[in-house]
């Protein structure tokens, strides 16, 4: 199972809901599409294993037709757990499920 790890600042979507992401850096999101190509679901999410600190979950990228890269949302239950606000700077692995 292929991992990656990054830092990358968490933000908030400024639509309806307070949704926090992490937008992935651009070479890796890359990496991910390539090794992950042909296995997107509906909305070209791809799943994965996300872990921050002791915290571990099974969620989806998204693809940004903004940035071109993917984004990981991180859910309210994982930000409290790990004490993370927007602005913060987890390390993050990804770990993809192929």
């Amino acid at each position: 199972m292929p991992r990656y790890e990054m830092q990358a600042e968490i933000w908030v979507y400024p639509g309806k809901g307070g949704w926090h992401f992490v937008t992935l850096p651009a070479e890796l999101a890359a990496r991910i599409k390539a090794a992950m190509a042909g296995l997107a679901r509906p909305w070209g999410s791809l799943g994965v294993t996300a872990v921050i600190g002791s915290t571990r979950w099974s969620t989806s990228l998204f693809p940004d037709t903004t940035s071109g890269s993917l984004l990981l949302p991180l859910k309210a239950s994982v930000r409290q757990h790990e004490g993370l606000k927007a602005g913060d700077t987890p390390t993050l692995t990804i770990e993809v499920e192929l």
